[in-house]
């Protein structure tokens, strides 16, 4: 048997509501195309690219993780960190596509498929098969034991009577159904290596399915890398150090209903904020006379990021305005001209940064914030 879904009580129930609320905000903000939605998209993949592996000790930097999510080389990760870094991309790449699959069903095989697209430049951990004995959870700082996985034997069945479960018709809300996905393969531990990402993997694969919004716009994987202790903490509490599925799992859904409720709120904000910077940069090179698809270079400067003649390439990779690497040399050649951008580094390290003009458009914007709510949902 795998973990109960807990029937909602009604304070989980309004908090439920709440994001549904942000989430058809979103809706409506990102139903007309727009090119900055396009950033955005990238830079949040990105982002959960980099908190789902953070988590896992994958140290990376966003400039590095946006690299990766455009499929470039990036420039300061250390090689284990950019494989995984991939690994996990092409997985969520994968799940992206299976979000409109009418053919579409979860299986133990496609499990294990996800799992393989992850950990594969490291054979030792079996990528794409179970484990091939028992697996304990260890506490970096001291070296307890904090979880046992369940027997090996219980494994393989433990996964059919997942993807059953998902496969069956339900009313369970979609933001549950997914968390009950990443509760339950994280418990079982079905794997070696790999559990956590394959676990927020899965349940960023359940929410895509649900048809509302992109999961990059609705991953929580941000969320969690920010706030890895709590993650670990509600997963113990509700785990109990082992294979105990008929243990409360409440904890847990109101940690993923709390986690949904803020990165929704950051997200509605970061669209907005979004919006209005676009505007203010499309002004500007209009006014200074340059190529109307450097606005996407520049955007990603704006907001912090180092841009590259490859990065900024494969902005176009999918549309009629794809560009050469001469193209995009010139291009970035006359926005350091224009004294929007700064030029550092020398050949494979050769990128570009915003100069005062980009970052006073970026601190208009972020002036323009209400206050953050960080109130507890729950508290009584």
């Amino acid at each position: 048997m795998l973990f109960d879904t807990p029937e909602l009580d009604e304070r989980e129930r309004q908090v439920l509501s709440q994001v549904e609320e942000l989430k058809a905000a979103l809706r409506f903000q990102l139903a007309e195309p727009r090119r900055w939605a396009g950033s955005l998209r990238r830079v949040s993949l990105a982002r959960a690219i980099q908190g789902s592996n953070s988590i896992e000790g994958y140290e990376a930097g966003l400039d590095d993780a946006v690299d990766v999510a455009a499929g470039e080389e990036p420039l300061e990760a250390d090689e284990e960190t950019r494989l995984a870094l991939r690994g996990y991309r092409d997985a969520m790449t994968y799940v992206l596509q299976l979000a409109e699959d009418e053919d579409f069903q979860y299986s133990d095989q496609l499990l294990k498929s996800l799992h393989y697209m992850m950990t594969n430049y490291a054979l030792k951990n079996r990528p794409g098969r179970w484990r091939a004995g028992s697996i304990y959870v260890r506490n970096d700082t001291t070296g307890e034991i904090v979880h046992e996985g369940a027997d090996l034997d219980l494994v393989p069945g433990l996964m059919r009577e997942l993807a059953a479960e998902l496969n069956a018709g339900t009313e369970c809300p979609d933001i549950v159904r997914a968390a009950m996905a990443h509760l339950n393969l994280v418990m079982v531990h079905p794997f070696r290596d790999g559990n956590g990402r394959m676990a927020r993997c899965l349940q960023s694969l359940v929410l895509a399915r649900s048809g509302t919004l992109s999961p990059v716009f609705m991953s929580i994987e941000e969320y969690l890398g920010q706030n890895t202790q709590a993650y670990y903490d509600v997963l113990g509490e509700v785990g109990g150090s082992s294979w105990q599925p008929r243990r409360d799992a409440r904890p847990w859904v109101r940690f993923t209903l709390t986690a949904h409720l803020r990165q929704a709120r950051t997200m509605l904000q970061r669209v907005k904020e979004s919006e209005r910077m676009w505007a203010e940069l499309e002004t500007l090179v209009q006014g200074r006379g340059l190529p109307e698809r450097s606005t996407m270079a520049l955007f990603d400067a704006m907001i912090g990021l180092r841009v590259r003649n490859a990065t900024y390439r494969s902005y176009f990779e999918d549309s009629p305005e794809e560009i050469t690497e001469a193209t995009a040399s010139r291009d970035l050649r006359a926005l350091v001209a224009a004294g929007l951008l700064e030029a550092n580094g020398e050949k494979r390290g050769r990128h570009y940064v915003a100069k005062p003009p980009l970052v006073e458009i970026r601190q208009r914007a972020r002036a323009a914030r209400g206050p953050k709510d960080t109130a507890d949902p729950f508290a009584d």
